[in-house]
């Protein structure tokens, strides 16, 4: 199934390189995209619990959903993942 899940703190390419490695890793995942305009991330799923499992995945990074609080850790979790996607990018 086509999900998608709109997140905080996603800023530049880094950010969304990032977020693609640590998806494209999980079982059941697939055709992630990432919208650093809309802050938007899209992908194929098998099962509802997938989606659930991306979710998670992307509050570790310090990307959480929309409904979800972007407390001061996730802010500086997004920071550090995002100079690793860039690094990455290199």
């Amino acid at each position: 199934m086509h999900t998608s899940i709109i997140v905080q703190n996603l800023k530049c390419g880094g950010c969304a390189k990032t977020i693609t490695n640590a998806l494209v890793n999980l079982e059941g995942i697939h055709e992630v995209a990432v919208d650093v305009e809309t802050g938007t991330i899209s992908f194929q799923c098998v099962s509802m619990d997938d989606a659930l499992k991306v979710k998670k995945t992307l509050k570790s990074l310090g990307y959480p959903s929309i409904d979800t609080n972007n407390s001061l850790l996730a802010k500086a979790k997004s920071v550090v993942s995002c100079a690793t996607g860039k690094i990455n990018a290199s």
